[in-house]
């Protein structure tokens, strides 16, 4: 679908309580600056959860960019929407990170300043990137289960605020000692099976997984058809939880033997314990799965980058 440049429409969804109100902050300049450029503006706050996803499903079509402004759950919720609708009418996507750890963001290379994220929106270029499907359900750039998973949502939104990405690390880090291990099978592409006692699964779409672990840049393409699948085993000692540890804070994950990286489209997860297994999508619980299968839908979303 290509913007009609006559009738540009946006539909804005803000989330207000992201990132100490900052999104709801940006309510006013954001329909200023998009009526400036010619956009006839429908402009939604979300009031609890699936409400971005809601608003989507029901006014999307109508419009030709979708812009939020929240965390990457308010991201991930407008994507799941967006997925909703045939290909050839999903608007291109917009975001203006205004959350306390954006992920997403960081991915996407998308800017800090709010004048040059407006502008990447207006004159920036259009590029198609990857999504996932974990089971029935949709999600933007990563899904994971074990030690930092559960600092994603279990860090309270004051933590958030105060500390951003750093309360993500703190209570990351302090969950690899107390976590138990998870058994699981992984089978990627059909062909190569892993089984084993693990610390943390994420398969990702982004250089940065719960403002915690951060990739090579030179691994990730975000339009590449395929996940970056990133395993931890369980450390049997302290010395083996000392290199893992100094691998996540040195970035130096390939150095360390019990971490294992890898790319694969299509991945299924058994949970093999007696326990089944709580995932996390974008930051938001999935819980008590047994059996995940998780597919990379390529080139399903096409988002604003900066021009080179």
């Amino acid at each position: 679908m290509e913007i009609n440049t006559n009738t540009k429409k946006a539909l804005l969804i803000f989330n207000p309580n992201a990132g100490e109100k900052r999104g709801l902050k940006l309510m006013p300049e954001t329909i200023k600056y998009m009526t400036e450029h010619g956009y006839t503006c429908t402009t939604f706050t979300t009031t609890g959860i699936g409400a971005a996803t809601d608003m989507v499903e029901q006014h999307g079509v109508e419009n030709d960019v979708i812009i939020c402004s929240g965390g990457d759950g308010t991201a991930n919720e407008v994507i799941r929407g967006m997925m909703r609708l045939a290909p050839e009418d999903r608007p291109i996507f917009g975001y203006i990170p205004s959350g306390s750890t954006n992920d997403f963001a960081a991915a996407l290379e998308i800017p800090s300043s709010f004048n040059d994220i407006m502008q990447n929106i207006i004159d920036g270029e259009v590029v198609d990137i990857d999504t996932g499907k974990f089971n029935e359900r949709n999600y933007a750039y990563v899904c994971a289960f074990g030690a930092f998973t559960d600092a994603s949502y279990s860090t309270s939104q004051l933590q958030k605020n105060i500390w951003g990405s750093l309360a993500y690390f703190i209570k990351g880090i302090s969950s690899i000692k107390d976590i138990k291990p998870i058994k699981a099978r992984l089978t990627l592409d059909g062909k190569e099976v892993i089984e084993d006692e693990f610390i943390f699964c994420s398969i990702s779409n982004s250089k940065i997984i719960g403002g915690i672990i951060r990739l090579n840049p030179g691994w990730v393409d975000m339009n590449d058809g395929k996940f970056e699948v990133l395993l931890i085993k369980y450390p049997k000692n302290g010395v083996e939880l000392g290199k893992i540890v100094n691998a996540i804070t040195n970035r130096e994950l390939k150095s360390c033997e019990l971490i294992r990286i890898m790319s694969a489209k299509d991945i299924v997860v058994e949970a093999l314990g007696e326990k089944p297994i709580d995932w996390s999508l974008d930051g938001e619980g999935e819980t008590g799965i047994r059996r995940a299968h998780i597919q990379n839908i390529h080139s399903s979303i096409r988002t604003f980058v900066k021009k080179q």
